[in-house]
């Protein structure tokens, strides 16, 4: 076993204690909820299989960007089954980290239902192109390589809040006020999610900041969204950053500079030279990070001027 796999199995056993307290701190919180008390099934009917009428853009009350950003965040829910591999993987099925893997899936599962039932009774997109793109991105499925226990930590800590945030901005999109409640019931639970992983890894800090340090600086620099292997995903990812739905201003300023500060990651004085090296390196990226959403902002305002001007 290598020194990395010791110490992961290490932490494995040392942070048990703090999942435990989180999972109970989870369940305290979290409220059940009924994903079919967010479709309104009076507007459904048959589609011509059954002797109805198939799908047409015209039956959709949802603009373009709502339609795209939609797809995205469902297909991104979809893969579920990959999610769990990965968790399960890397924390075990046994214990406290048993529960926590287990009650996650459950409540991601809900998050798929809910959506995709909304979509299709209420036809807000083409349910034959979803249904193919959703057997092409879970048949491809998602794999995140070889990251450590700590890195797969830190990067659910950025990324649930990262998808926290997309919801909340679809659902204020889509110009629907039952898509708007379903999607923030939906952050919700995505915000709770964020709220155990951060806790975790601030725990992680405590008992391995270098270690850490290195996990969170590895995961700010190389973040992706796990959907970003789907069809279209870049495309897609621009069409939603130019709505203001989710961009680099909103990552920067939402989702990583929130989370670092609540690990004092620019504050902490207990760093060795591989820690102190991990945290120099993410202040610069940090930085440029920072300069990029500011262009990208700047010449998003300077096209919306253009297109008004010509309107």
């Amino acid at each position: 076993m290598t020194t990395t796999e010791t110490l992961q199995t290490r932490l494995l056993h040392e942070l048990e204690p703090v999942v435990a307290a989180n999972v109970d701190r989870h369940l305290g919180l979290a409220k059940d909820w009924q994903p079919q008390d967010y479709v309104p099934w009076s507007r459904g009917r048959d589609f011509a299989f059954l002797g109805g009428e198939d799908w047409a853009p015209e039956q959709s009350s949802l603009d373009p960007v709502a339609q795209t950003a939609l797809i995205v965040n469902l297909l991104t829910e979809d893969n579920l089954p990959s999610y769990h591999r990965e968790i399960a993987t890397r924390f075990g099925r046994d214990g406290a980290w048993g529960q926590w893997v287990g009650r996650w899936t459950a409540e991601e599962g809900r998050h798929a239902i809910a959506i995709r039932d909304y979509l299709v009774v209420t036809r807000g997109v083409d349910p034959v192109k979803l249904e193919a793109l959703r057997m092409e991105h879970m048949t491809a499925g998602y794999d995140s390589g070889d990251k450590t226990m700590l890195q797969a930590i830190a990067y659910v800590s950025f990324q649930e809040l990262a998808t926290r945030v997309s919801h909340r901005n679809t659902g204020r999109a889509a110009g629907e006020p039952l898509a708007e409640q379903l999607l923030a019931r939906i952050s919700t639970d995505e915000n709770l999610h964020m709220v155990f992983y951060r806790n975790l890894l601030a725990a992680a800090f405590d008992v391995a900041p270098d270690e850490t340090m290195q996990a969170v600086r590895d995961e700010v620099v190389g973040f992706a969204m796990p959907g970003a292997g789907m069809t279209d995903f870049l495309r897609n990812s621009v069409t939603i950053a130019k709505a203001g739905i989710y961009d680099l201003r909103l990552h920067h300023d939402e989702v990583v500079a929130p989370i670092l500060k609540f690990w004092r990651v620019f504050e902490r004085t207990d760093l060795g030279p591989a820690g102190e090296a991990a945290r120099a390196e993410l202040a610069t990226f940090m930085a440029g990070l920072d300069a990029q959403a500011a262009r990208f902002v700047e010449q998003r305002e300077r096209s919306r001027a253009r297109a008004a001007a010509r309107a």
